[in-house]
């Protein structure tokens, strides 16, 4: 059998297949202009709640002016090589010191990617003697983390601690065969459905159970906490988290992230993390750009408040007119709808084309058949008459899908 056959025959795989209908529009769109909550999509002006811009800095005058700067100091191409041969600066280990004295943590290694940074931090941490046990809704980082991994790993029901328990249990005996530790891998918040993971409840599980606790908190760096430390600051249990692994491309509104743990685990990771070690340093001004952000971050508390006030004031509107939101308790806003495929690619472009929200939609395979996610983003950028115009039209059309609307007017798909 010809390689290509296999794949031409497949129709893109579970989320591929729908690419002749759904590219450039459902996937792969192109929203276009300054990036903020009003941007252009096919032409015409759209309220955008898809970018994890949180604390609205993708366009902020200061950040545009930092990066603008750095670029025309060192250009995109310095440092050449990777941090480990000819790579390193100050500045990236400076914005390492600062991010881990801000998570609680002893020492930081600045990552070129979240999702491969994951990945390698879960490849590098256990070997073929240790067992993970893991959420069953974790992030596809994880998820692709834990498969390179050569030893045993069990996964308990999402945010179960009675689960969780039991499969801490099976890993005991495991470990006591094998001589190897055990991983637990688990989310500060979890991005689809914005439902905090349960550290704290965790934490304690480390009282009858020998494990280190490893947490990405990619959703929840710079917008829970009391300071935006992340969940685990949010839940009182900063000691507890083992290694904490936050994001650069959703509050800091930028690329890479970073690690943080005890001093010898992050000299550890710096000289076993394949995906750092034979991979080109982060560029010189994206990290001057990321150290302004990180600033940002800290002095001007009024973005983190400013995004709070439009998450609960949306959250809150969405539950009065019946909206389900599933159990989110963080500022990620899943709206839950019933539908098929077909209402629900019918809802969205009428939601686009004539009333301008855009929003990501989530279908089948990824959630259960018969039911449609529309989830939608808030940041600081956006204003109270966004949250409004968002209300009123999730309002009318809720009543369109409940009247059988965009059953009769739907969407061809070919």
């Amino acid at each position: 059998m010809d390689l290509f056959d296999k794949i031409t025959k497949s129709l893109g795989g579970p989320i591929g297949q729908h690419q002749k209908w759904s590219h450039g529009y459902f996937s792969f769109p192109k929203l276009e202009g300054e990036i903020g909550p009003h941007m252009q999509f096919n032409g015409k002006e759209h309220l955008i709640w898809s970018l994890n811009n949180y604390l609205g800095l993708a366009n902020h005058p200061e950040i545009r002016e930092a990066d603008a700067q750095a670029a025309a100091d060192y250009g995109m191409a310095y440092p050449m090589g990777a941090r480990m041969m000819s790579g390193n600066s100050i500045h990236h280990e400076e914005l390492e010191n600062n991010l881990a004295a801000f998570v609680g943590k002893q020492a930081a290694f600045l990552l070129n990617y979240g999702y491969q940074g994951m990945v390698s931090i879960i490849d590098s941490l256990v070997d073929r003697n240790d067992v993970i046990v893991y959420d069953a809704e974790s992030h596809a980082c994880i998820i692709d983390g834990v498969r390179l991994h050569m030893g045993k790993r069990f996964v308990y029901q999402h945010n179960d601690i009675e689960s969780c328990e039991k499969q801490l249990e099976r890993a005991t005996r495991l470990t006591e065969q094998t001589g190897g530790g055990i991983l637990l891998i688990t989310e500060g918040v979890f991005g689809m459905s914005g439902v905090q993971g349960k550290l704290k409840e965790i934490v304690e599980l480390k009282k009858k159970f020998d494990f280190r606790l490893l947490v990405d908190d990619a959703h929840g760096f710079g917008t829970m906490g009391k300071t935006g430390a992340g969940t685990h600051e949010a839940q009182d249990c900063v000691d507890g988290v083992d290694v904490y692994f936050g994001t650069f491309a959703k509050s800091m509104a930028g690329i890479g992230a970073f690690v943080a743990a005890d001093e010898q685990i992050v000299h550890f990771l710096r000289y076993n993390m394949r995906s750092q070690t034979f991979a080109k340093a982060l560029p010189m001004p994206m990290v001057i750009g990321l150290k302004k952000r990180f600033e940002l971050l800290k002095s001007k508390p009024e973005l983190r408040e400013k995004l709070w006030l439009i998450a609960n004031t949306l959250q809150k509107g969405l539950k009065e007119r019946g909206f389900d939101l599933g159990q989110s308790n963080s500022m990620v806003t899943p709206v839950f709808l019933k539908g098929d495929l077909y209402e629900a690619t019918s809802l969205t472009r009428d939601l686009r084309e004539n009333y301008g929200i855009f929003c990501s939609i989530v279908i089948y395979p990824v959630i259960p058949k018969g039911l449609i996610v529309l989830r939608l983003i808030p940041t600081a950028a956006h204003s109270l008459e966004d949250v409004q115009r968002t209300l009123d039209a999730y309002t009318e059309m809720s009543e369109k899908l409940k009247s059988g609307y965009y059953k009769e007017n739907r969407l061809e798909i070919a």
